[in-house]
């Protein structure tokens, strides 16, 4: 059985993702001094991705 052409990717992701996973998020948060360890993880401010 094949693969229908729609659903197949073209090699990478070439895009730069706009939503960042919860641990991509605290990760920002702590290089901006904007999270320290213990804080909740829910709940967490927005932040764009690094270029």
């Amino acid at each position: 059985m094949s693969v229908h052409p729609s659903l197949k990717t073209k090699g990478a992701v070439s895009e730069r993702r706009n939503v960042l996973k919860r641990y991509e998020r605290i990760n920002v948060l702590k290089a901006e001094g904007r999270y320290k360890d213990g804080d909740r993880a829910w709940g967490l401010p927005k932040t764009k991705p690094q270029e």
